[in-house]
């Protein structure tokens, strides 16, 4: 190769200069190539560059390793290499040909650190635009997923969250090889993302580490033991309120000591976005849901209805409303205090739900006046139909802490189209019908006259 470059000047440069026939094998390298990639050159003489290549780089980089072998000259080109420690380095490359050698001569710049550090201001713009851009948690979750596996290999993915007040740990997200939201965790998984929150400190499990042996032994079978474990808590002033956990079952996706302070620095950002979105999605409940049951308060359930009232027009379905009060509840409140009344009123709420599908709607307009929303209907009859049924449910006592009342309600019903098409003529119909009920005695279904 002396012949080519001159020794004095390749051995103090910086950048690594490589010399490779068109199959890539290695003619030569210059001493940078250790630097970079951490191979002696003389391990890799004889051995093809592209083995070296990421693997999701390799297509690009043999497209451009076959143009530059048909003598244009390569310019800037960016790819990835898996270090000898398995670590990636970022090269950027310049290349020709030599015709007269058949050979490729190229120089690799290695801008991995630079890489990094713009990646971790990408990183913190994204993570901080998912906080204000993603609907809810779960689409968080997912948004963080893919930024971190634009950054490390990420196929198996979770997020471990932490209810400090219940004690709780779950797991929101979890992303594997088989897909999304797989069996749960196994236990000894939950016991390491417990401990991770727990010590607040980051856990880190490699093949040679006997503490990865020792945790998994009799756990789980070998052939679905991790190789490598990385656990990271989500802080905050609050305390850990989770974890982000990578873990690896191949050599090729390894991790690092440099993986594991990447995932350190991105978790104080996916802690804050996470503790921002919580906040919001309670401030929201708090503003949609009634605070005493959990039920959508009047404004949810009247945005629920106009939304079911397109659909009936769509569908040319029915609709309806069961408007309900409860019978003579003053007299619990004056009897039995306020606080029993509330419980009863929790009690209510549970019990409506257990009448009803997952797809209606039970709402707390206030007081003691709840409403059932009744979606696809395609016979009047099914309306009372409920509405009987939530009465003969009423007919067991309420147990409230060890006392056993009885409580009655009055129903009364309104259907769509019969009763009109908008949402206040509907609730006005149900609210008339269920008055006719109390005043009849109440503990009885009325549904609304005809309009006139």
């Amino acid at each position: 190769m002396q012949s080519i470059l001159p020794q004095n000047l390749v051995d103090i440069l910086l950048d690594a200069v490589c010399v490779v026939r068109p199959d890539s094998s290695i003619v030569y390298v210059s001493p940078a190539f250790e630097r970079i990639f951490g191979y002696a050159p003389e391990e890799v003489i004889g051995k093809r560059m592209l083995d070296m290549v990421h693997p999701h780089d390799l297509a690009a980089t043999q497209r451009q390793a076959k143009s530059v072998t048909e003598g244009q000259i390569q310019l800037q080109f960016e790819n990835r290499y898996v270090r000898k420690d398995g670590s990636i380095a970022h090269i950027r490359w310049t290349a020709r040909w030599l015709p007269e050698h058949q050979v490729r001569v190229a120089v690799a710049h290695d801008f991995t650190e630079r890489k990094f550090t713009e990646s971790m201001h990408e990183v913190i713009y994204a993570i901080s635009e998912a906080a204000h851009t993603t609907q809810n948690l779960q689409a968080l979750f997912e948004h963080i997923h893919q930024i971190i596996g634009r950054l490390l290999p990420a196929s198996n993915f979770a997020v471990a969250l932490y209810d400090a007040g219940s004690g709780a740990l779950s797991f929101p997200y979890h992303v594997s090889d088989h897909g999304q939201n797989p069996a749960p965790l196994r236990s000894v998984q939950d016991a390491l993302c417990a401990e991770v929150i727990r010590s607040a400190n980051t856990l880190f499990l490699t093949p040679h580490a006997r503490e990865v042996r020792d945790a998994l032994r009799g756990q789980l079978p070998l052939d679905h033991a991790p190789l490598y474990w990385l656990g990271v808590p989500l802080h905050t002033q609050k305390g850990p309120i989770g974890a982000l956990v990578l873990q690896s079952f191949t050599e090729q996706a390894r991790y690092t000591e440099k993986d594991k302070e990447l995932l350190q620095f991105v978790s104080t950002q996916v802690a804050a976005a996470i503790e921002r979105k919580q906040m919001l999605e309670r401030l929201e409940h708090m503003a949609q849901y009634d605070q005493l049951t959990h039920l959508p308060n009047r404004q949810l359930f009247l945005d629920r209805l106009k939304t079911a009232l397109a659909r009936a027009r769509r569908d040319k379905s029915l609709l309806s409303l069961l408007f309900l009060d409860l019978d003579d509840f003053k007299q619990v409140n004056d009897t039995l205090g306020h606080a029993m009344g509330d419980l009863l009123l929790q009690r209510v709420a549970q019990r409506l739900l257990e009448c009803v599908r997952g797809s209606d709607t039970v709402a707390r307009l206030g007081g003691d006046e709840f409403v059932v929303l009744l979606e696809s209907g395609h016979a009047r009859e099914h309306a009372a139909a409920a509405a009987e049924k939530i009465l003969a449910a009423f007919g067991q006592p309420f147990d409230l802490e060890g006392i056993r009342l009885s409580i009655r309600p009055s129903i009364g019903v309104a259907i769509y189209p019969d009763h009109g098409g908008e949402e206040h003529h509907l609730l006005g119909h149900a609210d008339e019908a269920m008055y006719l009920s109390k005043k009849s005695g109440g503990n009885q279904v009325r549904v609304a006259p005809p309009p006139d």
